[in-house]
């Protein structure tokens, strides 16, 4: 997982705008599709995105990889 925010100046005071969750999954391929609907389901269900994303944009992006051994 990587996670970047961006922040910027208000008032003299840093806030934070944006936030973007990179989540890496190294998984078969018979898992990529379940993966996917978990992820899509994920921010609506999560109590921490709930309370931020009113006040802070947050995005969220699913890197699949195959796993060689699987």
């Amino acid at each position: 997982m990587a996670v970047t925010g961006e922040v910027e100046k208000e008032d003299g005071v840093l806030v934070i705008r944006r936030i973007h969750v990179l989540y890496r999954l190294l998984a078969a391929q018979k898992d990529e599709e379940a993966a996917r609907r978990a992820h899509d389901m994920h921010a609506p269900n999560c109590p921490v995105y709930r309370t931020l994303s009113g006040c802070i944009d947050i995005s969220t992006e699913l890197g699949f990889e195959l796993d060689p051994g699987s």
